[in-house]
């Protein structure tokens, strides 16, 4: 049985999550304040978070940041859920560190379905927990860090899960608009040339192993394998 946390000031709407979360199968543990909530993770572990923006306390994109400072939490899923609609404020939440975004009013059965859908990834990093591309480019799933030659990368939320998306099926090409769905669900709220931003910034912070990530003209990206045997040659060459 999965335990999903709820930080929401609004009693109606926790207890409105409470009941849907029983009625699917989940355990929940609910807050009102963000430092109940972060006394909380000091002893328990949840599998996911649910986290309001708007609180009395602490800013929920305060309190997500300092969840994923702690080495434990890196990796803990987070929907931020909040009666915001600007774009840059969700944006905003997103490069913060949180996982998906749904605005309130929502639908209690879409909630379900997004932690449905995170648990099901998070399943996935467990399993494949540390790919190894070649010995110098390492990607650790369950703490979201890549490390370049035992150098971590310092990659945004958005650019590792580009990253972890492209090395699922090496060599599938991913159009904009799957990476787009894959980031942030039917909650479109960036064009999808902005894929093109995030991966350049991607590429250069991975620095010779950029080219692992080839742009297929006029349809997307895909993580490119064959590109290994290049970077191995390189790599001989210069020892």
């Amino acid at each position: 049985m999965h335990t999903v946390f709820v930080l929401d000031d609004e009693p109606d709407i926790l207890e409105l999550i409470k009941i849907n979360l029983n009625k699917h199968g989940f355990k929940c543990g609910l807050f009102e304040r963000a430092f109940a909530l972060l006394e909380a993770l000091k002893t328990d572990l949840p599998d996911i978070l649910v986290l309001d923006l708007m609180l009395p306390d602490l800013d929920g994109i305060e309190v997500c940041k300092r969840i994923r400072a702690l080495p434990a939490l890196k990796s803990l899923p987070i929907i931020m859920l909040t009666a915001k609609v600007n774009t840059d404020d969700r944006i905003y939440g997103l490069d913060s560190g949180a996982d998906d975004y749904l605005t309130k009013p929502f639908s209690p059965d879409e909630l379900i379905a997004r932690i449905n859908a995170l648990l099901r990834r998070k399943e996935w990093e467990t399993e494949n927990n540390i790919l190894a591309i070649t010995p110098d480019f390492r990607i650790d799933f369950n703490s979201y860090e890549v490390f370049i030659e035992n150098k971590r990368a310092d990659l945004t939320r958005t650019e590792f899960k580009i990253l972890q998306l492209l090395t699922k099926q090496p060599g599938r090409v991913y159009t904009r608009t799957q990476i787009l769905d894959y980031l942030w669900g039917n909650d479109k709220i960036v064009i999808d040339r902005t894929i093109d931003v995030h991966i350049k910034h991607l590429r250069e912070k991975i620095g010779r192993f950029g080219n692992f990530i080839r742009n297929i003209r006029g349809v997307g990206y895909k993580f490119d394998l064959e590109q290994t045997n290049n970077v191995n040659s390189e790599s001989a060459d210069e020892a």
